[in-house]
């Protein structure tokens, strides 16, 4: 039975070995176009293309999936199943009523929580204790489509939304595999997803990571980790932007105005907000490398007391 993996970045390579690895042949890959990347702007390809190659499978890269070569492509593979996992673009009427299996996604989330683009990030920001991965049937619906299997992932307190990617990678190639096994055997049961308990994660913007000070110290923290290691959440220290890193919420409170920076030590800088103290272990100034606080004060100063923020 034939197969076409579609999918982009990092995320998506444990997905393309579950299907590597099960019965189905991979007969095309499909992936973003190389784009310029770096300072120099040298083309990068996608990582889901250069796994591809390595394993001698054809890799096609429209510009738009909707357009009609690029369908008429997708048609004379005639697959049996297409597997989606943060391939990038919208997939027309005329691909997902393609394959005798259907299309089935990835997606970063228990569904119908978190729909769209950022499912991980918000886990976190929203202050989720746990996650997970869901496979799914696709429609032209955005991740509205009937549930397949679920794998749950706990979301520790120290988890950024770098690791929770990692983990929820790991979990999408199990949830995968066992998805690809259960189609095989004939044994899927597709579940409606329920939209009245649903929500929706837009896409992450620079404006996102502004630190509201004014806010609870758990929030903060929450924001800290979930935009990091983009957009990262950040401050002012005069007109200088703090991007900020690494949070603890202790276990004290201050009654200084929110924002204000209580204690700066190799430990970290210790920080207001509207209840507890938050301590910022890492660092970055603009133009500088990311760096522990410890590091950062050999060569500047925090001035304790100061307000950080916008007005």
């Amino acid at each position: 039975m034939k197969a076409i993996f579609m999918g982009t970045p990092e995320f998506a390579i444990p997905s393309f070995e579950a299907l590597y690895e099960s019965d189905f042949e991979i007969a095309l890959v499909v992936t973003q176009p190389d784009r310029p990347k770096g300072r120099g702007k040298k083309l990068s390809s996608p990582p889901v293309k250069l796994v591809a190659l390595e394993h001698n499978i054809e890799v096609f890269q429209p510009e738009r999936i909707k357009d009609s070569e690029a369908i008429e492509k997708i048609k004379q593979v005639k697959p049996d199943l297409i597997i989606v996992v943060a391939f990038g673009q919208i997939l027309p009427k005329e691909i997902l009523e393609l394959p005798k299996y259907g299309c089935i996604n990835v997606h970063a989330s228990l569904l119908p929580k978190y729909r769209g683009a950022a499912p991980i990030n918000f886990a976190i920001i929203n202050g989720e204790k746990k996650t997970g991965v869901t496979t799914m049937y696709m429609e032209e619906g955005l991740d509205t489509g009937d549930m397949l299997l679920k794998n749950e992932v706990e979301i520790t307190p120290e988890d950024t939304a770098s690791t929770l990617h990692d983990k929820l990678a790991i979990a999408g190639k199990k949830t995968l595999a066992d998805t690809l096994k259960a189609i095989i055997n004939a044994e899927l049961a597709p579940e409606k997803q329920d939209d009245s308990i649903s929500n929706y994660a837009p896409i992450m913007t620079k404006e996102l990571g502004k630190i509201n000070w004014d806010r609870s110290a758990e929030a903060i923290s929450n924001l800290v980790r979930g935009t990091d290691p983009w957009p990262s959440a950040y401050t002012l220290y005069d007109s200088a932007v703090l991007k900020l890193f690494a949070p603890v919420v202790l276990d004290k409170q201050s009654k200084e105005k929110p924002g204000t920076i209580i204690a700066v030590s190799s430990e970290g800088i210790d920080i207001a907000s509207a209840d507890y103290i938050v301590r910022i272990k890492e660092i970055q100034i603009s133009g500088k490398k990311r760096m522990p606080v410890g590091e950062f004060l050999k060569g500047n100063v925090l001035e304790i007391g100061k307000v950080l923020g916008y007005e």
